[in-house]
């Protein structure tokens, strides 16, 4: 694929988008959002890929939206610019397979809400995570729905009214990211996460992020009868089945991922 913002690269089951405008600190324009949806897109249609990762090249993941879209045009424009990027959290929310970030220096504003939509995320030491939009006048409305539903409420509004920056193990002690690590380790760190995830079948995979995001808002009796009949379906599926027996053969399950 030929993209202009970011690098596309597969290897075996594993996709992996790299923001690539490092003179921009990888901020998330109209542009680089489009192509990343038409990445999400053609994957909604793939059945052979297990994770996608999203990575970042130079020293930030995103400082977020490009502001110079922001400025000087019209209210059509500016909600276009941020109905597409809500589209692109939701698809990254909804897609089957697990979506993981790979986090290095700063996560701002619309960076830190892509961190929240993905499923993992895994951060080097010295990363930072913020939503500073109220220090330029434009609260960060929309990277607070992601926000909110990672860390908890008094934090979220701390970053939100205070512009408070949170340190990788802040970030990790309040649930926004789920491992850090060194910058050193950074690739590697990742790298496992996503070959881990693509040892497993594909198919209980998907099925388990669906189920998990279904249920988190019921209440728990109603979550606990969902969940008894997903797992009972699950059980038709043959990589189920040859799971199980391979554990009591004591050998290693080969995935159909059916």
């Amino acid at each position: 694929m030929d993209f202009k913002n970011i690098l596309y690269n597969q290897e075996d089951s594993v996709v992996r988008i790299t923001l690539n405008r490092p003179d921009t600190a990888n901020a998330l324009s109209l542009e680089l959002i489009e192509e990343i949806i038409t990445v999400i897109e053609g994957l909604e249609k793939s059945q052979d890929v297990s994770v996608l990762v999203i990575d970042s090249s130079g020293k930030n993941f995103s400082s977020g939206h490009l502001l110079k879209e922001l400025v000087d045009g019209s209210m059509l424009s500016y909600r276009n610019v941020f109905t597409r990027c809500s589209e692109m959290m939701e698809k990254l929310h909804r897609l089957a397979i697990p979506v993981l970030a790979s986090v290095r220096g700063a996560a701002f504003a619309a960076g830190c809400q892509l961190v929240g939509a993905c499923d993992l995320a895994v951060a080097e030491e010295s990363a930072r995570f913020a939503t500073p939009g109220v220090k330029i006048g434009l609260f960060c409305t929309t990277p607070m729905v992601s926000l909110t539903r990672c860390v908890g409420r008094k934090t979220a509004l701390d970053m939100l009214i205070t512009g408070r920056v949170l340190s990788a193990p802040e970030a990790l002690q309040h649930g926004l990211i789920s491992r850090i690590c060194t910058a050193e380790r950074l690739e590697e760190e990742t790298n496992e996460i996503a070959r881990t995830i693509a040892t497993y079948s594909r198919v209980a995979v998907r099925s388990g992020k669906a189920a998990f995001y279904h249920q988190i808002e019921m209440a728990e009796t109603e979550a606990i009868f969902y969940a008894k009949d997903v797992i009972s379906y699950d059980l038709a599926y043959e990589d189920a089945r040859e799971g199980i027996r391979a554990f009591i053969e004591k050998r290693e399950p080969v995935w159909k991922h059916q």
